[in-house]
């Protein structure tokens, strides 16, 4: 590692630009600024806010805590700006599937955010979860989010667990890594398909040109796996059921993009589609599976399409049938 430059003026106090060499490859981001902080005093979770944060960069690019440095990156890091993120409970209406002493199950609307980032530091999940559950809640990934031990995105609805206690999390998690949870999404996808099932085996990683996106490539990308059933086919969409056998992020909007079928009303993935508005995408994760860390006992959920789901549905399938133009 080379210390390229310490900035001390008003603007980025403290800002620090390192560039990794042959040693620090494979050494994960969080990690390696935990090793080279000019101040000792602070802690790995603080770091991985502070990269959460959007305050690291690699090469001019956001990356995640588990980012494998490669030799001559550029990283960029303002870490002693001292800013204290607090997460507050906010009394935000929740619908509870299931909740005992050691993890809850809820039912999340679809706009939700699970938890805060940039842009969205209030009314998440977790501030609702804070309000509900108090002091009960995991702190293993830290202030910023306690408790989550896996996501959906804002606008996918449906069923998720959080942990109350860290050795719910540990165990939840562990099932989360082996892949054994049960997830099953609902899906509305574009164009016809011309098999009603199949198996998506395609590696996903982040899109070198949108920052925001995710592709398949084989370029730092991870195995991901989708499963897929078409319920119900119409003239150009269909209702399809999609297993995951990995959890990548976007992963059933990205895979089902890349075989010709993006989500209706994604606002990152359905160029060139326009049937129905771009309200966001019509997912539903409605099946949810695991073990329960403390018993061992199977706990199987099952949730409901949401409202405006349901709606749009019906509008295609009464125009389906010659009820509306």
């Amino acid at each position: 590692m080379k210390v390229l430059a310490m900035n001390h003026n008003n603007d980025k106090d403290g800002a620090v630009t390192f560039v990794a060499d042959k040693q620090d490859e494979g050494t994960r981001l969080d990690q390696f600024l935990n090793k080279v902080s000019p101040d000792a005093s602070l802690t790995r979770t603080y770091i991985q806010n502070m990269i959460l944060l959007g305050r690291v960069m690699v090469n001019q690019q956001a990356r995640n805590k588990n980012y494998r440095l490669r030799e001559g990156d550029i990283i960029t890091a303002d870490l002693l700006k001292a800013q204290q993120v607090e997460t507050a409970a906010q009394d935000i209406p929740l619908t509870i599937v299931f909740e005992d002493p050691h993890l809850i199950v809820v039912d999340k609307k679809a706009g939700m955010v699970v938890h805060p980032s940039p842009g969205n530091w209030d009314s998440t999940l977790v501030n609702a979860l804070l309000f509900h559950c108090g002091d009960s809640l995991s702190g293993i990934n830290g202030q910023l989010r306690p408790g989550i031990v896996h996501r959906i995105d804002k606008d996918t609805s449906g069923l998720l667990v959080a942990a109350k206690s860290d050795f719910a999390h540990q165990g939840l998690a562990y099932q989360f890594a082996e892949h054994t949870v049960e997830r099953q999404y609902t899906a509305l996808c574009y164009g016809h398909f011309e098999q009603d099932s199949g198996v998506i085996d395609r590696p996903i990683g982040r899109s070198e040109r949108y920052r925001t996106r995710f592709c398949v490539t084989d370029k730092n990308s991870k195995p991901a796996i989708t499963s897929y059933k078409v319920t119900e086919q119409f003239s150009n969409c269909a209702l399809v059921l999609c297993t995951l056998a990995t959890g990548r992020t976007h992963q059933i909007r990205v895979h089902m993009c890349d075989i010709g079928h993006p989500l209706v009303g994604d606002p990152l993935y359905r160029t060139g589609y326009s049937f129905f508005p771009a309200n966001g995408q019509k997912l539903h994760a409605g099946l949810l599976g695991f073990y329960h860390p403390q018993t061992g006992q199977l706990m199987r959920f099952t949730s409901d399409l949401p409202p405006g789901f349901q709606d749009l549905l019906t509008k295609i399938r009464r125009r389906e049938n010659g009820e509306i133009d």
